[in-house]
Parts: C-alpha cells; sequence; structure tokens
C-alpha cells in the first residue's frame, strides 16, 4: 500500500511539474510575443512615461486588432520606474519574470543606462524612444534609439535658429551642467552656433541643487541683450525659468528641445507664460498625418499626446516592421529574437511614423529623421513651419 502510495504521489509530482513547465513555457512567449515597457509613470517625470506607456498600448491593441505580428498577437506590459535607476533594474527583472522578450524603453537617460548593461547581459533586444544620450547605445550593438541623440538635437536647433533667422541681438543660453540630457545638447549647440556665427552673449548654468531660482540667469540675459534664449532641459525647470522672466518684464524668444514637451500640463503652471515658446521635436499633434493617433488618443486618455508618445508608438511599430521582416515566430528564444532584430534593424527603413518618415538607423543604433519645429500659441502645439 505505501509503494503504491509513493508511486501515485511521484506521478503526480511529474504530472504537476510537466504543468508547471508548459505555462511557464507559455509566458515565456510560444504562442504571443511578448513586449515589455519601462518608465515613469509616477514622480516628476511621469507626463514622459505615462505618454509612452498609453501610446504603446493603442499601437499593440491596433497590430492585435489587424491580426498581430506574423499572425500571432501581442501581450504588453509596462512598469513604473520613477525615472530611478535601481527601480528601473527592479523593473526589468519583474519583466523578465513575466516572460518579457523585448524591451521597448526605458523612458528616460539615467535608468535607461543602467538597464541597458542588462539586456546586453541577456541579449535581448532593446529599443528606447526617448533616452537619448549617446552612451545609451554605445558599447554594445543591442540597443536602438527611435528619439534623436543629444547632440543632434544640439546641432539641429543652432542650423534651425540660424536658417530662419531667429536672432538678431543675440542668444542666452540656460543649461543644467549636473545633468547628462542636458549638458550634451548644450555642447554641440554651442560649437555649431559659433561655427555658423551666431552670437552668444550670455551663457549660464545651473544644477540639480539649484534648480528653483533662475534669478541670476535670467538678469545676466537681460543685461545682455539677448534677444532668443536657449533652454536646451526638462519642462519643470523651463517653467520656472518662464515664470522668472515675466517677473521680470522680460520677454525674448524662448527656443527648447523635446524634454520641454509636457509643460503645458505642468500641474500649477500658468501657461498663458509659455505663449510663443519655440521647441524642436519630431511630433507635431496638429499635423495633419497625426490626426488618427491624436484622435485615439485623446478618445481614450482624455489629453493631446506629446512627442515622447508618439516615438513609443512609432517604437511598436518599428518592432513589428523587423519582426515581420525577420519572419519571426514567439516561440524563438529571447536571443535569438535579438540576433534576428539586429540583423533586420541595419537595412530597416520605417515608413510613415509619427515622428519621422523614411527612418533608418546607423551601425550604433543612432536614427537619421528631421525635426520639426513647434510654436506654442493659444495653449497648444502649432507647426511653426
Amino acid at each position: 500500500m505505501k509503494n503504491w502510495k509513493r508511486i501515485l504521489s511521484t506521478g503526480l509530482s511529474v504530472a504537476l511539474g510537466v504543468t508547471m513547465l508548459a505555462g511557464c513555457g507559455k509566458q515565456g512567449g510560444s504562442d504571443k510575443f511578448y513586449i515589455g515597457g519601462i518608465g515613469p509613470t509616477t514622480g516628476g517625470a511621469a507626463i514622459y512615461g505615462s505618454a509612452v506607456m498609453n501610446a504603446a498600448q493603442i499601437a499593440v491593441d491596433e497590430i492585435n486588432a489587424a491580426g498581430g505580428i506574423n499572425g500571432y498577437q501581442v501581450e504588453y506590459r509596462f512598469e513604473d520606474d520613477t525615472h530611478d535607476a535601481e527601480k528601473s533594474v527592479n523593473a526589468y527583472n519583474t519583466l523578465k519574470d513575466w516572460g518579457m522578450q523585448i524591451l521597448m524603453g526605458t523612458v528616460t537617460t539615467t535608468p535607461c543606462l543602467a538597464v541597458k548593461t542588462e539586456t546586453a547581459a541577456d541579449n535581448m533586444f532593446q529599443i528606447t524612444p526617448s533616452a537619448s544620450s549617446e552612451d545609451v547605445i554605445s558599447d554594445n550593438d543591442n540597443v536602438y534609439q527611435v528619439c534623436f541623440t543629444d547632440p543632434n538635437q544640439g546641432k539641429k536647433s543652432a542650423q534651425y535658429i540660424d536658417e530662419h533667422g531667429l536672432s538678431e541681438s543675440g542668444i542666452a543660453i540656460i543649461y543644467n551642467s549636473s545633468d547628462t540630457y542636458s549638458t550634451g545638447i548644450y555642447t554641440t549647440f554651442k560649437s555649431e552656433a559659433q561655427a555658423r556665427g551666431l552670437n552668444i552673449v550670455s551663457d549660464t548654468a545651473f544644477t540639480e541643487d539649484t534648480k528653483t531660482d533662475f534669478s541670476t540667469q535670467i538678469q545676466k540675459a537681460m543685461d545682455a541683450g539677448a534677444d532668443l534664449v536657449f533652454l536646451p532641459i526638462y519642462y519643470e525647470a523651463a517653467s520656472l525659468i518662464l515664470s522668472e522672466a515675466d517677473k521680470k518684464g522680460y520677454y525674448p524668444t524662448f527656443f527648447g528641445v523635446d524634454g520641454m514637451d509636457g509643460i503645458l500640463t505642468l500641474e500649477g503652471f500658468d501657461t498663458s507664460l509659455a505663449e510663443g515658446v519655440m521647441l524642436l521635436t519630431p511630433f507635431s499633434a496638429d499635423a495633419p498625418d497625426a490626426k488618427s493617433f491624436v484622435d485615439t488618443y485623446q478618445a481614450k486618455y482624455k489629453d493631446v499626446p506629446n512627442q515622447f508618445g508618439a516615438d513609443a508608438y512609432d517604437a511598436i511599430y518599428i518592432i513589428k516592421a523587423a519582426l515581420e521582416a525577420g519572419k519571426a515566430t514567439p516561440d524563438m528564444s529571447t536571443s535569438d529574437l535579438c540576433n534576428l532584430m539586429k540583423t533586420q534593424m541595419k537595412t530597416l527603413t520605417y515608413e510613415g511614423g509619427l515622428t519621422g518618415d523614411a527612418m533608418v538607423w546607423d551601425e550604433n543604433g543612432a536614427v537619421n529623421k528631421d525635426p520639426k519645429a513647434v510654436v506654442i500659441m493659444n495653449g497648444v502645439y502649432v507647426s511653426a513651419e
């Protein structure tokens, strides 16, 4: 009798083990593609992460409704990292346990630098919608960007200001010297501006510890007679700079980059102070080719999508295009999918994106596409062209 109990117990254990393994296999992606996302949906950078999470979901829903990728549905899950490197790594491990095969993220640069080490070790394909530092795509071949690199933003901004004659009496620069994103843009902007003969009359910095009082920086720009202030910074600090300029009665042209996208939805900020602010960004919500996406986003999330959301929407469709070109199936290992994606991205041209047409990538994973200039008018972004 004891022997029968032992045999029965052993048989049940084996059967249970097989069942559990089969379940784990499904989470690994045997019947679906598992795409994960990481970014801040809480904290100071939540405007960016929430837009990425929401827009990517729209893309996934559209793809699934149209038959999926190579006939397979897509499972999508997004984890909050609060713009913190350690939490981002924890989020990555959570998604790995869930069964993630491809990572769309992270949203911001510092967490992305931490997570790229993990994806390189696992040979997992990673495409970031908005982490723009060149360091994100250096030292490995599995990470690609949808956004411009920081140096490219700086160079393109100087070119645009020069070619459109936006400054006559001089340019002031206010940047965050403790932030990789800001300093990367600042360095190439200044170099390109000087090469083009643009007149930089004021050049001041702040740090994360001093980004609450901008009276000194604004006063120096005023005293120097700058008629354009270049702000290679995020929207929170920019809102304080605009408020300080208003207090002093100083109204130059303020020209920013993609980090300022989100200023119109910043809680407590008087958006009238942003009238006339210009941004160089790859996405304009009023563009005719963005209407379907914008309408869907507004209907679902009661908000106008920003550039970060548009980049994420494109990122999901870029993943789809590469997987389909390589005839990928979800039962492939994460490493095999990564190798396939790396091969396809070398020759992929992504047509009809929200943030650029005919997007291609260089050997480092940096995207090549043209930016657009937008200006804030009546509380919304409109094309500056």
